[in-house]
């Protein structure tokens, strides 16, 4: 009980950065009703722009380790923002009205260039970083096994806990979220009632390229690591975490995060860590055969 409660602690933290990524995922789909392929390289983006970032400002003579976190995840939302909305600029509006696959490919094909371009521009190693977050409790001890909670881990989940609220009341709330969910209805429509549609899709990517850059200085912060080729995997796995949750809807990218990022613990943890991925998309093909619109997803209405 105590080892199951362990790594129940580690699934959340990593489900958590999971449902980060996938919030992304699900925005755009939501609104423009393509997948933007090119989310989780903007992912490994911000984690690379929060290395340099927080080695710049210790080379500065920056030493409260707070102030230094809130400057680079700041500096990382702003910068990995700008590459989100170059990306809409150039792999999507001009092919918003053309056929339908022509968007994925232009978005499958910037992929290629951003993790290309941080693997020129940074090399193609790893880049570690010592622990910067450092300390934790012990919850309980039982058996010699200590069951702890790090101060990573609860930065982690607080921190996806605030940005979800805090989004969560920006598309409920506010008019750029009245004028994303009125273009997710019908961007026509949304249009002759005074809705500036390119600025709202753009403003879409924006949102969720600081959402990814969040996850990235969070990755980098857990993991002591970031390489260009990160963003691909973890693109994939917050991929299936919105199919999972139901693409479309916020709540269940969240929560297909979560999700993917148990089923992966738990599986590594008593069984192979070598198949955690077949397990993951094992049981997204379950759940997607009985629920074909995932856990929280809505029936597909055909726009107009």
């Amino acid at each position: 009980m105590d080892y199951f409660a362990q790594q129940l602690i580690n699934g959340l933290v990593l489900g958590s950065i999971y449902g980060l990524i996938a919030i992304g995922y699900t925005m755009v789909y939501g609104i423009v009703g393509m997948i933007n392929f090119a989310h989780g390289d903007i992912f490994m983006i911000g984690g690379f722009i929060a290395l340099i970032s927080f080695l710049v400002l210790v080379s500065l003579g920056m030493t409260a380790v707070p102030l230094v976190l809130l400057l680079v995840v700041l500096i990382a939302m702003a910068i990995t923002a700008l590459y989100g909305w170059t990306v809409e600029r150039i792999a999507y509006r001009p092919l918003r009205q053309s056929f339908r696959l022509a968007p994925m490919l232009s978005a499958i094909g910037m992929s290629f260039v951003l993790s290309n371009f941080s693997q020129v521009a940074q090399g193609a190693r790893v880049k570690p970083v010592p622990p910067i977050v450092t300390g934790g409790y012990t919850l309980f001890e039982s058996n010699g096994f200590v069951v702890r909670l790090s101060n990573i881990q609860i930065i982690v989940v607080l921190t996806t806990v605030v940005l979800l609220a805090i989004f969560s009341w920006v598309v409920t709330r506010t008019r750029l979220g009245r004028d994303m969910r009125a273009c997710e209805q019908d961007q026509t429509m949304a249009s002759l009632l005074g809705v500036d549609v390119d600025r709202t899709i753009s403003m879409t990517f924006v949102i969720g390229a600081a959402l990814a850059a969040v996850a990235g200085m969070m990755y980098l912060l857990y993991y002591g690591v970031v390489d260009f080729f990160m963003g691909f995997v973890a693109g994939i796995k917050a991929f299936t975490a919105a199919v999972l949750g139901g693409i479309g809807s916020l709540p269940g990218a969240m929560l297909g995060g979560l999700a993917i990022g148990l089923i992966e613990t738990l599986w590594s943890a008593y069984f192979s860590s070598e198949y955690k991925d077949v397990a993951a998309f094992s049981i997204l093909i379950v759940v997607l055969i009985f629920m074909p619109t995932g856990l929280l997803g809505r029936p597909e209405v055909e726009k107009v």
